[in-house]
C-alpha cells in the first residue's frame, strides 16, 4: 500500500442513486421533473416529496433494511417511491401490476413488505391479497391509496378513505428537514425485484445501492443522454426498477413523462407535446408503433432514441422505426442484471451498409455496458468459452457490479446461479469473430428436433418478415418420432391473410426444412406486461395437441 493513503470519510461515500436527487434538486431545481397529464413538478419539488414520503414512512416504524411494496403504473407516485423508500433506509418492492390476487398475497408475504402504496385501479387485487393473507393469520402491511387524482385532495391535501390512507395525506405527514438515511455499505439493498415465477418458489433479487448507482450511468451512456433530457415512460418501472432509468433521469435532471397507458396514439401524443428524446419499451411496444393507424401518428418533433430489450428484436421491426426516424439502441439483459447488461454498440463501418443488413446486426445482443464486467459465452460444464464461430451454442454468463446480490431467502439458488464464479444466465447463445454475442433461445426454449438443435429465435424473424404478419412466436410440438416439430403462434395485420400452407412455404424458402414449422396456429399472443411472449403458455397448448405424426417427414 501507498504511504500516506487513508481511506476516510473525505474520500470514500457509499454509492446511491439517493445522491442523483440531492444534486439534481440544486442544479436543476425548477426545471420540470415529472409530467402527468396537467400535472407538473419541478426537481426541487419532488426532491422535497421525496423527503416528506421517506419522513413519514420512518415516523410509521420503517427502519433500515424494511421492505416497503407498491402496486401502481408508471405515475408520479410511482417515481416519487424509488427515492423516498431508500432515503428512508427501506427496500422497494415494486410489483407487477398484472399480478392477480393470489400472487400479490404469496409475494407481500415472501417478501414481509410492512407497508404497501397500491393504485386505485388496482385495489381490489390488494384488497383479495389482504384477504388471503388474513385467513392465514399473517399480519397486513400498512396500507397507503393512490387516488385517481391529485384533484381528488382538498386544500389541506387530506380525503377520507376508508380502506387506508390517501397518499398525500400521509405525505403530508412528513417534514422537509428529515434526516434522509444513506446506506452503511453501498453493498446494503435498494431494491427487491421479483422474476416470473410459479406462486410456490418466487425468485426476489435483491439489487444494491452500489449496483443501482452503476447501472444507472450506464443507462446514461446507453441511451447517449445529454443534460435534461426528456423521458417518455413505457418500461414499467416495476420492471428492473424501470431498467433503473427512474434514477438515470433523476442523475441528467430530465423530465419524466408519465404514460399510465400505453397505445400507440398516446405515445405519439406524448412524443409531439412534450418534445420527448428517449423513450424504451419491448419489441412488441416497437411493433405497435410501426403498425400504428394514419390518425395515431403524430410527426416526430426530432430523432427519438429508443432502448428496446426484454426479448430479441426482428430486424423487421428495428428497421421500419430507423425508417420513421428512431434511433434504436439494442440492449439484452434479465431482471439478475439490473436490466441491460450488454448493448449492441455501434460501429461507424456498419453506417455503410444496406439498411437491412444494418438492422440484422442491430439485432445482435452485442457486448458487456461500460459498467458490466465481462459476458462470455461458455459450455456450461466445463465453463470453458466457445469459439467465436457464430456457430457453437453455449450459456450466455455474466460477471461484474452490476450483478444482483442474489436471490432472497434462497441460498441454494443463489449459489447455483454463480456456479464457478459467473452468473449462469439461462439463456442461449453464439459469440461471433468480432466478440458480440447473439441469443439463440432460452435453454427451456431451443427445440431438439431429430436430434438438430432448432433456434426459435430464427424460426420466428423469418416468420416476422412475412409481409402479412403482425407477431410471432415458436414452440416445439411433441413428435413421437423426431420428439419435437416447430410450432408457429400467428397473429395477422388487420386486412391481411395468409394460411398455414403459406406461411411454411414462405419458412421453407428461407430456411432448412427441418427448421421450418409444421404446424401454424392463428390466434392473439399472451403477453406479459413487459411485452414478452409467455411460451410456457404457448408450450402447454402445443402440448395439448398432442404427436403430430408418427411419420411426419421432415
Amino acid at each position: 500500500m501507498e504511504k500516506g493513503s487513508l481511506k476516510c470519510a473525505a474520500n470514500y461515500i457509499p454509492l446511491t442513486p439517493i445522491s442523483f436527487l440531492e444534486r439534481t434538486a440544486i442544479v436543476y431545481a425548477d426545471r420540470v421533473s415529472v409530467v402527468y397529464g396537467d400535472l407538473k413538478f419541478t426537481w426541487k419539488q419532488t426532491h422535497d416529496r421525496c423527503v416528506r414520503l421517506a419522513s413519514a414512512l420512518s415516523q410509521l416504524g420503517i427502519s433500515r433494511g424494511d421492505v416497503v411494496a407498491a402496486l401502481a403504473p408508471n405515475i408520479p407516485e410511482m417515481y416519487e417511491l424509488h427515492f423516498a423508500v431508500p432515503m428512508a433506509g427501506a427496500v422497494l418492492c415494486a410489483l407487477n401490476i398484472r399480478h392477480d390476487s393470489g400472487m400479490v398475497s404469496v409475494l407481500l408475504r415472501h417478501s414481509e413488505a410492512k407497508v404497501i402504496f397500491v393504485d386505485y385501479q388496482l385495489l381490489d387485487a390488494a384488497k383479495g391479497a389482504f384477504k388471503i393473507l388474513s385467513e392465514k393469520d399473517v399480519k397486513l402491511p400498512y396500507l397507503v391509496i393512490i387516488p385517481e387524482s391529485h384533484s381528488l385532495t382538498g386544500a389541506n391535501g387530506r380525503m377520507s378513505m376508508p380502506e387506508g390512507l390517501e397518499y398525500e395525506s400521509f405525505l403530508a405527514r412528513g417534514k422537509t428537514d428529515f434526516a434522509i438515511m444513506r446506506p452503511n455499505d453501498e453493498c446494503d439493498p435498494i431494491a427487491l425485484n421479483y422474476t416470473s415465477g410459479t406462486t410456490s418458489s418466487p425468485k426476489g433479487v435483491v439489487y444494491s445501492h452500489r449496483g443501482a448507482y452503476l447501472n444507472s450511468l450506464s443507462a446514461v451512456l446507453l441511451n447517449e443522454m445529454l443534460s435534461m433530457p426528456v423521458y417518455l415512460w413505457i418500461v414499467p418501472m416495476f420492471h428492473c426498477n424501470g431498467w433503473c432509468l427512474t434514477w438515470a433521469v433523476a442523475a441528467q435532471g430530465g423530465t419524466n413523462v408519465c404514460l399510465r397507458n400505453v397505445t400507440a396514439k398516446g405515445i405519439f401524443n406524448s412524443i409531439a407535446r412534450h418534445r420527448v428524446t428517449h423513450m424504451g419499451g419491448a419489441p412488441t411496444v416497437l411493433n405497435m408503433i410501426i403498425n400504428a393507424l394514419a390518425d395515431e401518428r403524430r410527426p416526430l418533433p426530432g430523432i427519438v432514441s429508443v432502448m428496446t430489450g426484454a426479448s430479441p428484436p426482428p430486424p423487421q421491426v428495428l428497421l421500419k422505426m430507423e425508417e420513421l426516424g428512431f434511433n434504436i439502441t439494442h440492449a439484452y439483459g434479465l431482471t439478475e442484471t439490473y436490466g441491460p447488461g450488454t448493448v449492441c454498440a455501434w460501429k461507424p463501418e456498419w453506417n455503410f451498409l444496406p439498411l437491412d443488413a444494418r438492422a440484422k446486426i442491430k439485432s445482435r445482443q452485442g457486448v458487456q455496458h461500460i459498467g458490466m464486467e465481462e459476458i462470455d459465452v461458455k459450455d456450461p460444464v466445463t465453463m470453458q468459452s466457445v469459439p467465436p464461430d457464430a456457430k457453437t451454442i453455449g450459456e450466455v454468463m455474466f460477471r461484474g457490479n452490476t450483478v444482483m446480490n442474489g436471490y432472497l431467502k434462497d441460498i441454494k439458488a443463489t449459489q447455483d446461479a454463480f456456479r464457478g464464479g459467473w452468473f449462469r444466465s439461462g439463456d442461449l447463445g453464439v459469440k461471433h469473430p468480432d466478440g458480440y454475442i447473439e441469443l439463440k433461445d432460452r435453454s427451456k426454449d431451443i427445440i431438439i428436433s431429430g436430434g438438430e438443435n432448432i433456434s426459435t429465435i430464427e424460426v420466428e424473424s423469418v416468420i416476422f418478415s412475412h409481409p402479412a404478419v403482425l407477431e410471432a412466436a415458436v414452440v416445439g410440438r411433441p413428435d413421437d418420432h423426431w420428439g419435437e416439430t416447430p410450432c408457429a403462434f400467428v397473429k395477422l395485420k388487420d386486412g391481411f391473410n395468409a394460411t398455414a400452407e403459406d406461411i411454411i412455404k414462405y419458412c421453407r424458402d428461407q430456411l432448412p426444412r427441418y427448421m421450418a414449422p409444421q404446424t401454424v396456429v392463428f390466434e392473439d399472443l399472451p403477453k406479459t406486461s413487459t411485452g414478452k411472449t409467455q411460451k410456457f403458455v404457448l408450450r402447454q397448448k402445443a402440448k395439448a395437441m398432442g404427436s403430430l405424426s408418427k411419420t411426419s417427414k421432415l
